[in-house]
């Protein structure tokens, strides 16, 4: 019975795929483009240090949301063994009597994890429903009951959009099917909200940081040694991304379990680093206009050129340990490097000046 529920999900999800690359063909780019900014990578380059450096309590929930939704969304695709469509459409039975659809594939197709829930659609609502609800917080406190009316409609329905696209984009280019990019937004919502009413994450220690990050690599490593004793193998999907993928170098190592898992757990380590850091509390007084406008553009800059590093894959062992490297640095540098570079830079162009 539970077999041919799934099948018929994942029959209308195939079906899904062919009519919007069918009749949407022209709108190719725009999807990719879409499952491009989803990617978690742009909320630590990009929204990040933005807001650390407008608003730093909204960019230090930013990456708890991310990195805890994102290591819940591992555990999840590890415990629901989620197919995806550019593959299940090859193997399954279900057009046995019938020719499948053909679907087509494009770069970001063939990520090699299990497909439920979808990551992308998930750390989406998360990252966006936290950044909504501190717009909110942050601009309706001193507003009329109008006023506050309308933009809670504006954004709420930029979210709704967001969102739509984002989903429209993973299940375009056949990475996920419809019920796993839904499951992945509600499941991105509940995280995002949970951190709305936590309040302990702004006063961490670095003991905290430090036993966090351990307690989630070694739960996630224990958990995945555990299920191989018993005989089963959480790698499966990796197998099937490189038979079925149509180009053998879109099938990316960055996209295995234990890359996101070491990139999430390396940003959370490096916040609290950076956080921690005495020359994050030398700089974390100075709030003046000019100082936040210079440590925005510097961190930008900066990360951009920084995350056109690609560590390299011919050895597992040493890409994630310098994916975990360069995770760290991105809030380190960003949270205590920067702003003390830029505050010396200020300081020294206004003795100048005198």
């Amino acid at each position: 019975m539970m077999d041919a529920v799934m099948d018929a999900l994942h029959g209308f999800g195939v079906s899904s795929t062919h009519y919007l690359q069918t009749n949407f063909r022209d709108a190719q780019g725009l999807f990719l483009w879409v499952s491009w900014a989803a990617d978690l990578r742009n909320t630590f380059f990009v929204f990040f240090p933005l807001w650390f450096h407008l608003r730093p309590s909204v960019g230090i929930k930013l990456i708890w949301v991310a990195v805890i939704g994102d290591w819940l969304n591992l555990v999840f695709k590890w415990i629901l063994f989620g197919e995806r469509p550019y593959w299940w459409v090859h193997e399954t039975a279900y057009y046995a009597n019938t020719v499948p659809p053909h679907i087509e594939q494009y770069p970001m197709s063939c990520e090699t994890g299990p497909g439920s829930p979808s990551g992308h659609a998930m750390g989406a609502a998360g990252i966006y429903y936290t950044l909504v609800t501190s717009v909110l917080a942050i601009l309706t406190s001193d507003k009329s009951t109008n006023t506050n009316r309308y933009l809670k409609a504006t954004l709420w329905t930029l979210f709704c959009g967001v969102q739509v696209c984002v989903c429209l984009s993973r299940v375009f280019i056949a990475a996920h099917f419809p019920h796993q990019v839904i499951v992945g937004v509600i499941t991105g919502m509940i995280v995002a909200e949970a951190f709305n009413r936590t309040r302990w994450i702004y006063s961490a220690t670095m003991k905290t940081y430090f036993y966090t990050t351990f307690f989630l690599t070694f739960f996630a490593v224990g958990f995945y040694v555990l299920l191989k004793a018993m005989g089963v193998d959480l790698l499966w999907t990796l197998e099937k991304a490189q038979r079925w993928c149509v180009r053998s170098e879109w099938v990316h190592l960055d996209t295995t379990p234990f890359a996101s898992l070491l990139r999430n757990m390396g940003t959370l380590f490096g916040l609290g680093l950076g956080l921690h850091s005495p020359l994050y509390t030398e700089t974390k007084r100075s709030s003046s206009a000019s100082v936040r406008a210079g440590c925005v553009a510097t961190s930008l800059i900066l990360l951009h050129l920084f995350d056109s590093f690609k560590p390299p894959t011919h050895t597992a062992a040493l890409f994630y340990l310098l994916s975990f490297c360069k995770s760290a640095l991105v809030p380190l540098v960003t949270v205590s490097l920067i702003p003390y570079c830029v505050n010396r830079a200020l300081r020294q162009q206004d003795k100048k000046g005198v």
